[in-house]
């Protein structure tokens, strides 16, 4: 059955598609929308294109990219809009993104719901527009705001559509009846092609703003800098030619890893979210109650309190829970003051929240998210106090970074709703959410935990038990090999720099005198000393010792000017590293970043392919997901399992052996998973594995 059916209406033809779930521009919406039209009645004066369900064309779809094409392209079709003998008026409700607003632009009119959206965001997925965004758009819009939709990728609002002249009339109440009666008081004679518009006028200004602002914002992404370059071809060549232009550089960044990368991404994301065997139906949680209001206490309240649960939040001493209060006030009162808020959205939220002393008043929790200290028995002493009050039905959480989530459930009475969920700081803006299953949970919990994730707006992924689980396991790995290669010559600067030019967002000693040197000092003296590499870290204690733990106290691997993060270059650590590069008879060499690069990603990966044959992650994916969004890994790359299949198995398994035959094979022992699926030409991104996975 065609997802296009049409209905006549007097002189105007509606022409409707119906093709859930999002009205994706698939090759049967393409050709029924090409056969409406070819088959339209030859007295009618006008037509409307308009989507059932909840949104207009979501966008191409993204399943038949790297497919052989079929006709009618989705560019085809637009023309077929463009060239129909009537106008056409395209009825916009819900979104209409990249291949949305395309065709909604390949129209005569737009005619938009009040709360609708448009957006061309191909550059999120190393894109441009391909079917003509870049060059109809300025043509209606203007330059300036056709560089920030095309190299930005962020929608804009019906209103600002219809100051800007996308939209030329907002619905208020029906769209439908709306569209129509505005398609009624059009003729064949209000044809008005966007193609045959004239160019928009140059706006170097612009032109040059929005270069600066992807080399500063969008650094090392290829598409926003192509997207530019095609939005600034529409002022100079005519709509023919900057089309072919256009589509020049959508199939160069098509045909490109980053895009490849980022579009791997896009569907990881989605698959994280999805738990291996039969569909789970989740709990209702609608009342939740955090402990501790603290920085991650605070942001986690305010994600919940953002997804519309009640909160209760709970800490021993009135004064930090005031202050735990007053810092969730103030996340809401910005987004009023920043317009994303109203007043009354603000009130209401706060409404939702309530602040406690007592556990007794958790007791009709739903679910409670534990967020003290980085201790495992103040964490016992806080699953004991809950185990007193709250139902058996209450989901039990700890936020907890490395610790042993089966040793807190095996102290809790029905130990399969204990689960771990190690948000990322600061919670309420971080997007990643490491959901952490103990060896006993239930499915439904854990069901229930991701689907409260998604109800948070946050990018879910599950772990199993391990120390550190899947992120911070990977990132010792990554710091390890940093800090060895400090002591062996190179400095934190050229370390830092080599990694950030990869496209990570600061380096390792950047990061750690922003998070504070004492964090991870405090969590090393709680391991085994044979469980850690302990010279890579030796500046680091010594430095902690010194006082010096980052940012908060002036200095680290850096010296700080007070109210200044710019890290500035110190002798004393110079003093430091001599000293104990002495005392540890290391003889110092020269570095080249490509070393100091391999050395850190070859780490991550092997320990990635570790995890996953473990079964602590279900999917190479997963892990992806995991760096992408909670640790900074460049999105280009597609996350470290992706980046190794992009330069090659059998060279990352060649420079881990070489890395063991040169350092020893105690932290370079290549991964079994890794070894099987070098030598079966499989890829690490795509590899699933179900052990572990609940029954």
């Amino acid at each position: 059955m065609s997802p296009v059916s049409t209905q006549l209406t007097g002189a105007v033809l509606v022409i409707t598609i119906d093709h859930p779930p999002v009205n994706a521009l698939s090759h049967a919406v393409r050709a029924g929308i090409v056969q409406a039209l070819e088959a339209a009645p030859a007295n009618i004066s006008a037509a409307v294109l308009q989507c059932a369900g909840r949104t207009f064309f979501s966008g191409a779809d993204i399943s038949e990219f790297g497919k052989p094409p079929q006709a009618p392209s989705l560019s085809e079709a637009i023309e077929a809009l463009e060239n129909a003998p009537f106008p056409v008026v395209a009825a916009i409700h819900g979104q209409a993104l990249g291949g949305g607003l395309e065709i909604a632009l390949g129209c005569d009119f737009r005619v938009m719901d009040a709360k609708a959206r448009v957006g061309l965001p191909e550059v999120t997925l190393g894109l441009i527009p391909g079917a003509g965004g870049t060059q109809r758009l300025p043509r209606i819009a203007g330059m300036a705001l056709a560089l920030e939709m095309a190299s930005q990728g962020k929608p804009i609002s019906a209103a600002k559509a219809l100051d800007s002249g996308i939209a030329d009339a907002i619905a208020e109440s029906d769209l439908a009846a709306s569209a129509l009666a505005f398609a009624k008081s059009k003729s064949r004679d209000d044809k008005r092609s966007t193609g045959a518009r004239p160019n928009p006028e140059t706006d170097a200004s612009a032109v040059d703003h929005w270069r600066a602002h992807a080399a500063k914002r969008q650094r090392g992404q290829k598409a926003p800098l192509a997207a530019i370059d095609a939005v600034e071809a529409s002022a100079t060549l005519d709509i023919v030619s900057g089309l072919k232009r256009e589509r020049e550089l959508f199939l160069e960044r098509m045909s490109d890893t980053q895009s490849a990368a980022m579009r791997h991404l896009f569907f990881a994301e989605r698959k994280s979210a999805k738990l291996p065997g039969p569909r789970t139906e989740p709990l209702s949680l609608e009342r939740a109650a955090v402990i501790g209001s603290g920085t991650m206490g605070v942001g986690i309240a305010a994600s919940l309190l953002s997804a519309g649960l009640s909160v209760k939040l709970l800490d021993m001493s009135d004064q930090a829970l005031q202050a735990g209060y007053n810092r969730i006030k103030t996340i809401f009162q910005n987004d009023v003051t920043k317009g994303r808020l109203s007043e009354a959205g603000c009130s209401e939220i706060l409404g939702r929240l309530t602040a406690t002393t007592q556990y007794s008043d958790l007791s009709d929790s739903d679910i409670v998210i534990e967020a003290v200290f980085e201790d495992i028995e103040i964490k016992h002493k806080v699953f004991a106090q809950l185990a007193n009050v709250v139902g058996e039905h209450a989901v039990l959480a700890t936020n907890t970074s490395y610790l042993d989530v089966d040793a807190i459930a095996e102290r809790v009475a029905n130990p399969e709703r204990v689960l771990g969920l190690h948000f990322f700081s600061p919670a309420h803006i971080m997007r990643l959410l490491e959901v952490v299953r103990g060896k006993k949970i239930s499915a439904t919990v854990l069901a229930s935990a991701m689907q409260l994730g998604k109800r948070m707006r946050k990018v879910a992924a599950v772990s199993g038990v391990c120390h550190g689980f899947i992120g911070n396991r990977m990132l010792s790995c990554y710091g390890r090999e940093a800090g060895l290669m400090l002591l062996e010559g190179a400095s934190p600067r050229q370390i830092d720099k080599a990694l950030t030019d990869f496209g990570m967002p600061m380096g390792p000693f950047t990061m750690g005198d922003m998070a504070g040197l004492d964090i991870g000092y405090m969590n090393r003296q709680k391991l085994d000393p044979e469980s850690f590499e302990q010279r890579a870290f030796l500046v680091h204690d010594r430095l902690v010792e010194m006082d010096r733990k980052g940012q908060k106290t002036g200095a680290g691997f850096y010296r700080y000017e007070k109210g200044d993060r710019t890290p500035l270059d110190d002798e004393t650590l110079e003093d430091v590293l001599r000293a104990v590069r002495s005392e540890q008879g290391i003889s110092l060499r020269e570095f080249d970043d490509s070393e100091i690069v391999d050395r850190c990603m070859l780490a991550l990966i092997n320990e990635g392919a570790k995890i996953l044959d473990e079964g602590i992650a279900w999917r190479g994916s997963d892990i992806d997901v995991v760096y992408a969004n909670g640790y900074g890994f460049p999105r280009y790359r597609g996350g470290p399992m992706f980046y190794a299949d992009t330069i090659g198995l059998d060279t990352v398994l060649a420079g881990i052996r070489a890395n063991a035959a040169r350092f020893g094979d105690r932290w370079w022992t290549a991964s079994n998973l890794l070894i099987r699926l070098a030598e079966s030409g499989e890829r690490l991104s795509a590899y699933e594995t179900q052990s572990g996975a609940l029954s």
